[in-house]
């Protein structure tokens, strides 16, 4: 596949509300597509709570932050960066926001216990040049959404956050974001649990390049 960053800017934009309906319902927020799209075109939609409502509109304006860096050149690796993105994402959601996690957290449904708080800056740079030495794309912007989801750097949103630097990671290379669909919950909450506990990458890497959508790779590779 020829990269190609505005072809697949512009599909990942297309997709936006696939993008936020996906991630909110892997949360347990059930939203139809019909009503993200209705939600995100400016009108209110009944039946659900204020709370959930705002995490949709949080998802969607870091989607287009994200978008609004990659096209200015501006979206980079960084704790400043990737702290700064939080602040939307998970901004009245998480316990802080915008910062690392000052304390410890626990993963429902496995005894892992990620790294102490005082070791997430030493965590993260090491997480960076880790994964400048790895050469494959793909590769690499999965290692970034499992090395951040299992040091869970912040409070909460850690795994959204680690899905918005694996597929900025993608986009900027001009390669297509890849979409975690809420259909497939079952089998992506096995198989990280599984992770959680054994830190094995191959697994979940397989998993995500499953995710990947043909008729994207397709119009991606047609000339």
């Amino acid at each position: 596949m020829k990269p190609d960053q505005a072809k697949a800017l512009m599909l990942a934009k297309r997709q936006l509300s696939e993008l936020v309906c996906d991630a909110v319902n892997l949360e347990g927020i059930n939203y139809t597509l019909p009503e993200i799209q209705t939600l995100l075109d400016g009108v209110t939609v009944g039946g659900h709570k204020v709370s959930d409502q705002q995490i949709v509109l949080n998802q969607a304006e870091a989607w287009r932050t994200l978008f609004k860096w990659i096209k200015e050149a501006r979206f980079e690796v960084t704790k400043e960066k990737i702290c700064e993105l939080h602040s939307i994402a998970a901004s009245e959601e998480a316990l802080e926001w915008g910062e690392f996690r000052s304390g410890g957290v626990t993963i429902a449904g496995t005894d892992y216990i990620p790294p102490e708080a005082g070791k997430l800056n030493d965590l993260f740079n090491d997480m960076i040049e880790r994964a400048c030495k790895i050469i494959d794309i793909y590769d690499r912007a999965i290692f970034y959404f499992l090395t951040m989801a299992r040091c869970q750097f912040f409070y909460d949103v850690n795994k959204r956050m680690g899905r918005f630097v694996m597929n900025g990671v993608l986009l900027s290379a001009g390669y297509p974001a890849i979409n975690l669909p809420a259909r497939r919950q079952l089998e992506f909450n096995q198989l990280m649990l599984s992770f959680y506990e054994s830190g094995d990458q191959k697994p979940m890497n397989i998993f995500l390049r499953s995710c990947l959508d043909e008729r994207i790779i397709k119009i991606m590779t047609d000339e």
